[in-house]
């Protein structure tokens, strides 16, 4: 059995997206977003305590683009994956490891305006500053979606999955206003069955808003 450490609205949404594009059978052990990933047993799956962790074949392994890749060598290499020696395989790893240089920037939002509780915490510089930020990884990807359906000539991949569950995360705090092939790409690809399955349910949610403006500094 595989399964899959989850905290929904966060990184391992991007796994159990694939999990679901992979149409096969897996578990899911879901954790609120807490101090429940500190604890030993799951820190020996995780050694940062942080989601997803995927147990497989007896192993726990870690990090979105590590699982993305054994995912797909094992279940799909050539339809969600691209093999060693495939002519996609540069891009196609570049853009499934680019989902973490979106993320990053994401999850610096979602501590600025969800995860520290008091306002004299919060930074509307460094609000301002990682908004700014995923807008410049809106405007790559609209340089790379440009006459394209997907991010790669050869059709709908992880690659695709690993970077949609990224700006799905970033939209809470950067508009694709302006990003006309992106905003394209975006509704096509959350249109398919295994994104929606991915979702989180309405009491699961991380996110109290849908959108988080940075704040303005104070005259």
């Amino acid at each position: 059995m595989i399964t899959l450490h989850h905290v929904p609205q966060s990184r391992s949404m991007r796994s159990l997206w694939l999990l679901n594009e992979l149409g096969i059978d897996f578990e899911v052990k879901t954790y609120p977003f807490d101090k429940s990933l500190r604890a030993p047993e799951y820190l020996a799956k995780s050694p940062a305590g942080r989601v997803p962790a995927l147990e497989i074949d007896g192993d726990a392994i870690f990090e979105t683009g590590a699982i993305t890749e054994i995912l797909c060598e094992r279940f799909s290499p050539e339809v969600l994956g691209r093999p060693a020696g495939h002519p996609e395989r540069a891009q196609w790893l570049i853009w499934v490891h680019f989902a973490e240089t979106i993320s990053q920037h994401a999850a610096a939002l979602t501590q600025q305006h969800v995860a520290l509780r008091e306002d004299h915490m919060r930074s509307p510089i460094v609000m301002k500053l990682e908004a700014a930020r995923l807008i410049k990884c809106y405007a790559a990807l609209e340089a790379r979606l440009a006459g394209r359906d997907y991010l790669l000539d050869g059709g709908f991949s992880a690659a695709d999955v690993s970077v949609g569950q990224a700006v799905y995360l970033a939209r809470y705090f950067a508009h694709l206003d302006g990003f006309e092939a992106v905003t394209a790409w975006y509704a096509r690809i959350t249109e398919r069955a295994a994104f929606k399955a991915a979702l989180p349910a309405e009491n699961e949610k991380l996110f109290p808003e849908t959108f988080f403006p940075p704040w303005e500094l104070s005259a």
